[in-house]
């Protein structure tokens, strides 16, 4: 888990789609295994929803020419 934010806008449209489909599966990963156990970081989810978002606006940004 990154600590500081990532950067999304030097990053291709493919690379951004990539980043949200892979944080969305971290995501999912991490509530099946809340579901089971006790997790240590109980923030994880909402960082991960956050950057999640963040690469979102950033795709948003590209598809628009902005």
């Amino acid at each position: 888990m990154a600590t500081k934010k990532e950067k999304y806008n030097d990053r291709s449209k493919e690379e951004l789609a990539k980043v949200v489909a892979d944080k969305r599966e971290d995501l999912r990963a991490l509530r099946f295994n809340v579901a089971g156990s006790k997790t240590r970081n109980v923030k994880a989810a909402r960082n991960l929803r956050k950057e999640i978002a963040r690469a979102l606006t950033a795709a948003t940004a590209k598809k628009h020419g902005n």
